[in-house]
């Protein structure tokens, strides 16, 4: 766990340690628990299932575990990636939890949140998460503190490379061994071998088909030249590079997730295993899809709409299809329930379980179920459904049922249910922009742990200094061709303490002699700081990108070195970090991937 140190670093163990207390209220004695297994992809639609009807590729896994189970024929996700992982953790509304988009600390949960890894772990479950988690780095938002034992993947919101990149165990900067999702699929099944014995939570967030588009040979062959015959409802506007590649890595996720399920079936664990399975958002291109309005990025069916398939052999009746809208705000009072885990959460949530429908799939569909509304948010607009309609963010209706493709406004049909939803999703908007208010402009994390990365991501360029790519996530500063630049983290210290300053730096040859500088920044004035020249030059290639399967890739990644730049003390509480140099000896200044710091002593 968290190291003790002083004031605010020992009162967060104790909001912490809240998640973890909320109730032991644990099974009979006696009685056996089920495992569970979560598998969420990454940007895959609806429509990308064999299953759901598309023969342009096979999923025969991913279509089992509906056909041995229940699927939910309207279930609903976010638009986009964080604030789904952030519903599906805590069973509340995205922003309600500090989320509000998907980079630049936008897709930070709370720390005061509690999670479906803090639930179980409480519970007595082995926890492990193994991919893709995206609602926070720094300790105390990293999936170590939020109730995982175990944890191997990434933070970010996006990875730049696919074959053997760098990623964190527990912590700790590591090298991937292989493809990305077969990697990650390794340590999940090692997980739950080692956890045999005992009920365990392995949560397996995949990061594909997202982008960038890198899927091995075996997989991308059949598709390279083929063309698809079910395509987008306007088919103009498909990239069919995108299609092949993302089908690809579709079915790259079926031979995985075969994997996982064959596990559960040698280890004797399959009858005793809730399997759950889910998408984050709609499909990262336009493709095939069901002939649904939007994808990934939209508030309409398209970009909301997922699959979720839940199997409990001899527990959840096979085959069974589920009318009724559901969404990831419902996962944690549903698996909570079916593990018959009965505590209380310390906040309200907005989800309700699901359990009656999976006991009784063929019930009466208004009877022992509550009538209800689910809301979504993007940029101050709201989509709301309810069993039969969507309204949109543009204020028109569509019979859901009959029009799925949301072509025919009928609001002008439906007065009453026109004006019942705007009046809902002007309150939800109104509610949720206050939340939106409240978690803006957070600082990042420090001192929590004993280490803390900064990286680019949660960094701000000022002068020259560029990003190595548009989107933030996977990114490094470049172009520092001026002494007036600097990069800046906005911090909150845990601690009063003398912490390292690592800087992961590339730089050219003739470069090198610079003089790197941090500076804290306190009430505007900068009083303390450290600094020191950059003496190696380091200058690595970017990883070979051969396996990317679109033409026009905007992901850039190479390796970075570490150069100490002494210690620096840092006060309790909010201050600026700045990085600058004194002057540029050649082309240009170094290159910066992150920087760290190693809390050395407690004042």
């Amino acid at each position: 766990m968290i190291e003790v140190a002083q004031g605010r670093l020992c009162n967060l163990r104790g909001l912490l340690g809240l998640g973890m207390l909320i109730a032991m209220n644990l099974y009979a004695c006696g009685a056996v628990r089920p495992n569970v297994l979560i598998i969420l992809t990454d940007d895959q639609g609806w429509g990308d299932l064999g299953i759901h009807g598309n023969t342009n590729l096979s999923t025969p896994h991913l279509d089992s575990i509906a056909k041995q189970g229940a699927s939910f024929l309207n279930y609903y996700v976010c638009q986009v990636c964080a604030p789904t992982r952030a519903e599906f953790l805590t069973g509340r509304y995205h922003p309600r939890t500090g989320v509000s988009g998907v980079s630049q600390g936008q897709e930070r949960l709370n720390a005061d949140e509690t999670t479906l890894g803090n639930v179980f772990k409480a519970a007595g479950y082995a926890t492990g998460a193994f991919g893709k988690w995206h609602n926070g780095t720094q300790s105390p938002l990293h999936p170590n503190d939020r109730g995982f034992d175990e944890y191997y993947g990434f933070t970010s919101g996006h990875w730049g490379h696919y074959f053997s990149p760098p990623l964190d165990h527990n912590g700790e900067l590591v090298r991937g061994d292989g493809f990305i999702v077969d990697d990650l699929t390794n340590h999940a099944i090692e997980f739950i071998e080692a956890n045999r014995e005992q009920p365990f939570l392995c949560y397996v967030p995949l990061n594909t088909p997202h982008a960038p588009m890198m899927i091995t040979d075996r997989f991308y062959e059949r598709f390279s030249a083929s063309l698809p015959s079910m395509r987008h409802r306007d088919p103009e506007r498909e990239d069919l590079q995108m299609t092949r590649a993302a089908l690809a890595m579709v079915e790259n996720i079926d031979w995985n997730v075969g994997r996982l399920l064959k596990t559960l079936d040698r280890l004797s664990l399959a009858n005793n295993t809730i399997v759950v399975y889910f998408s984050d958002n709609g499909p990262n291109s336009f493709r095939w899809n069901g002939g649904m309005k939007g994808k990934k990025g939209s508030i309409d069916e398209g970009g909301l709409r997922s699959p979720l398939f839940v199997r409990w052999p001899g527990k959840v009746q096979a085959g069974s299809e589920i009318e009724q809208i559901a969404a990831a705000i419902d996962l944690l009072p549903t698996l909570m329930d079916m593990a018959d885990i009965n505590q209380l959460l310390p906040k309200p949530i907005d989800g309700i379980s699901l359990m009656p429908l999976l006991n009784d799939p063929n019930a009466d569909p208004n009877a022992n179920w509550v009538s209800r509304e689910l809301f979504s948010i993007r940029r101050g607009q709201v989509s709301v459904r309810n069993q039969r309609f969507r309204f949109d963010a543009e204020g028109r209706l569509f019979d859901i049922g009959s029009d799925r493709g949301q072509r025919f406004d009928v609001s002008k049909k439906h007065p009453e249910v026109t004006l019942k939803m705007e009046e809902l999703a002007e309150k939800y908007r109104d509610k949720m922009e206050a939340e939106f208010e409240r978690n803006r402009d957070r600082p990042f994390d420090v001192g929590f742990r004993e280490s803390t990365m900064l990286p680019a991501r949660d960094g701000q360029e000022h002068g020259d200094v560029e990003r190595s790519v548009k989107s933030p996530n996977n990114s490094f500063f470049t172009n520092w061709k001026s002494k007036d630049a600097s990069i800046t983290w906005y911090v909150d210290v845990a601690c009063d303490a003398d912490y390292e300053v690592l800087v992961r730096y590339t730089c050219a040859a003739g470069d090198e002699g610079v003089t790197v500088r941090l500076t804290a920044e306190l009430h505007g004035e900068s009083t303390r700081f450290t600094e020191a020249s950059v003496v190696t030059v380091f200058d690595p290639p970017l990883y070979d990108k051969s396996k990317e399967r679109v033409q026009k890739s905007h992901y850039f990644v190479k390796d970075f070195k570490s150069l100490s730049l002494g210690s620096v003390q840092l006060p309790e509480g909010e201050c600026i970090l700045r990085l600058s140099v004194d002057e540029i000896i050649g082309t240009k200044a170094i290159d910066v991937h992150s920087i760290q710091l190693v809390r050395k002593s407690i004042k």
